[in-house]
């Protein structure tokens, strides 16, 4: 058995207030799997950099897992020519 390895690379920029980050998934098959996040700082909450890029990060490896589900999905009704329901 051949083991694989699939990396996940996280760019996270903070702007005015917010912080976003991209999670990007790479399998060695393109394309790559993207989830994106954001973090918005609430104008009464101390600025914490560190929490935004959590949080943004955090949202972006969500959407990025969801994405890889419907992805599954999908591969699953291609070849069982059947509705696939997956849960996470």
């Amino acid at each position: 058995m051949k083991a694989k390895r699939w990396t996940v690379d996280i760019f996270i920029d903070e702007g005015e207030g917010h912080t976003n980050a991209r999670a990007r998934l790479n399998t060695g098959v393109e394309p790559h799997l993207t989830g994106f996040g954001r973090a918005k700082l609430n104008p009464d909450d101390v600025d914490v950099p560190e929490i935004g890029d959590e949080l943004a990060a955090a949202r972006a490896l969500i959407e990025l897992g969801n994405r890889l589900l419907a992805t599954a999905a999908r591969d699953i009704e291609s070849i069982t020519k059947e509705p696939a329901h997956l849960h996470s």
